[in-house]
């Protein structure tokens, strides 16, 4: 039951950021007229089971769920340190660009619009090798008392 309303809660969530997101969109485009405004649209960022690595998601675990909702911003030529998440999570990518890169060399490119369901219990870092600050808003679903990220140490590392 846990899991079934873990999953639709974010369902539910993604969805309300897309109605949040296609507003921001349509204000900007014509800020004084709201009678042009379309009716709700919804648009699905993104469903899957599986992780951008390709692997499977893990079943959600027992516990009290937590939701957390980060914005990271990532600065021009920085590099997030070595890390890995025990628990599941998403990503909208809301400005720059971002390669991710996975134990064994493998790398994904991110772009601003693109949604993304991070890898679960697997090492990876991410670098902005762009001119512009990477953005992203990030939805963890997790379980009150467990971290979202671990950080590796220069020990694991070798």
């Amino acid at each position: 039951m846990y899991r079934r309303i873990t999953h639709l809660f974010m369902l539910s969530l993604l969805s309300a950021v897309s109605f949040a997101v296609s507003h921001i969109v349509v204000a900007k485009e014509s800020p004084t007229d709201i009678t042009t405004l379309p009716p709700v649209v919804v648009e699905v960022l993104t469903k899957t089971t599986k992780s951008w690595g390709g692997s499977l998601l893990p079943p959600y675990t027992d516990g009290q769920p937590e939701v957390t909702i980060l914005r990271i911003t990532i600065a021009p030529n920085a590099q997030v340190p070595w890390h890995k998440h025990p628990v599941i999570n998403a990503a909208v990518m809301l400005t720059g660009e971002l390669t991710v890169v996975m134990e064994g060399d493998k790398k994904t490119y991110l772009n601003a619009g693109d949604a993304i369901v991070e890898v679960v219990d697997q090492w990876h870092y991410g670098i902005n090798e762009g001119a512009e600050p990477v953005e992203l808003i990030v939805f963890y679903a997790g379980v009150a008392g467990v971290p979202l990220s671990i950080h590796r140490t220069t020990a694991e590392h070798q």
